[in-house]
């Protein structure tokens, strides 16, 4: 008995070691598989402090999104949440590097939230880039996956269409969640909202016309335009309706060409664009195109156009082009026409209703630039200033105890309220 006894001892013991064994072995392998994962160089953390621009920029949430075997790499910024749910667009681009398209995604959701508060839309504002080659990477998988990582936000972020998507990426990701704007029109959305966009930039080029001018009239003024995609292409077909001199510039030189063939514009090389001689000129590609190296080089009266984050540096940029006499209307103003567009299809999509929200992108850009004079600022300055005017004063009314709650108890003394 006692060897029966010590013999079970003995096998429970070798038991809880063989798990022990295996325990340390199975850890083993997960860190050694853990090395596997890039590390972040030293100089990278320098040269991108992730928290402190989180901070500086104000955001609440950044998500990253992988799933390898589909190929996905994307990042979700959810900037302000005050005025609704984030909304914002997926990016698709080839992004030099991580920190580059974290660097994109922070400011450019940071535009959306400005830009639903000046539009007076209720709604947050948010982003997403996909870090790839939107010619070569696109497949199912790979966007459906998105969706999932989209619709696992619970409706904190909206997502939609943007530069380097087309309406068949939006109805993958639609097949995952229903958090998903400027679906195909089949399916009951809105579709492309590039048309919409570029009929508020117009919109906002009349205005900064007849600031500078005194006439909003755009005959024979000189535009250039730098991008021949959607919006740009859209833009143009305005601009030649009011007969305007138009010049064209695109990295790929086959969509410059095909857009000049339609609209009778003059096509130049994006190296010689800059320093055009032209009263406005029209950034319709991507971002930062005024920055150190091209600002000594322009030569227009008006900056307006459909591109995001026009500036590079916002603040020293737009008081740089204020001493030039240069006419700087907000990117996330103008071309505000977008998230007009998409606002209106979460609420039941009426074009027209859309079209005529876009047509006061006029009104509230000449009220920018009334009020940039009267306090002797940036334009982008008084934009800012009034967007962040409406969030506040609208999330103050969260003081104000309404009707949302649920009471316990039987007296009601206690209750919880709903958190939107």
């Amino acid at each position: 008995m006692n060897y029966t006894v010590k013999r079970g001892i003995f096998y429970l013991s070798f038991g809880s070691a063989f798990l022990s064994l295996r325990r340390n072995i199975l850890t083993k392998k997960i860190m050694q598989e853990s090395l596997l994962i890039p590390k972040i160089e030293k100089t990278s953390e320098k040269n991108f402090p992730l928290f402190g621009e989180l901070a500086n920029l104000e955001h609440e949430q950044i998500v990253f999104c992988s799933r390898p075997e589909a190929g996905l790499r994307a990042i979700i910024a959810i900037h302000d949440t005050t005025l609704g749910p984030a909304l914002g667009g997926t990016r698709m681009w080839n992004y030099k590097s991580e920190a580059e398209a974290v660097k994109d995604v922070l400011r450019l959701s940071r535009g959306m939230t400005y830009k639903a508060a000046i539009s007076g839309l209720n709604l947050g504002g948010g982003k997403a880039v996909i870090i790839g080659d939107p010619q070569k990477d696109k497949n199912e998988h790979l966007f459906r996956a998105f969706g999932r990582f989209v619709d696992g936000l619970a409706g904190r972020y909206i997502t939609a269409e943007d530069v380097g998507m087309t309406e068949k990426e939006m109805e993958w990701i639609f097949a995952e969640t229903k958090y998903v704007t400027g679906i195909p029109k089949s399916l009951g959305g809105s579709g492309n909202p590039s048309p919409v966009t570029a009929y508020g930039v117009y919109m906002g080029i009349k205005a900064a016309a007849k600031q500078a001018y005194g006439s909003d009239s755009l005959a024979g003024k000189r535009v250039s335009i730098q991008g021949a995609g959607s919006v740009a292409s859209h833009l143009a077909r305005h601009l030649k309706s009011e007969n305007a001199e138009i010049y064209l510039s695109d990295i790929f030189p086959e969509k410059a060409d095909r857009l000049a063939a339609e609209t009778g514009a003059i096509v130049v090389s994006p190296d010689d664009l800059y320093a055009l001689n032209v009263n406005i000129f029209s950034p319709c590609a991507l971002g930062s195109v005024v920055n150190d190296d091209t600002i000594n080089h322009l030569n227009c009266d008006i900056i307006a156009g459909g591109a995001n984050n026009i500036l590079d540096e916002e603040n020293r940029h737009g008081e740089l082009l204020r001493q030039k006499g240069i006419l700087y209307a907000p990117d996330y103003v103008i071309n505000a026409g977008g998230i007009i567009n998409i606002a209106s299809e979460m609420e039941g999509y009426n074009e027209q209703h859309a079209l005529e929200k876009t047509s006061r992108i006029y009104d509230t850009t000449l009220e920018i630039f009334r009020f940039a004079d009267e306090h002797g600022i940036t334009t982008n300055e008084a934009s800012n200033r009034l967007a962040k005017r409406r969030i506040a004063g609208v999330g103050n009314l969260s003081n104000i105890y309404s009707s949302k709650s649920h009471f316990s108890k039987r007296m009601g003394e206690m209750y919880l309220r709903d958190r939107a």
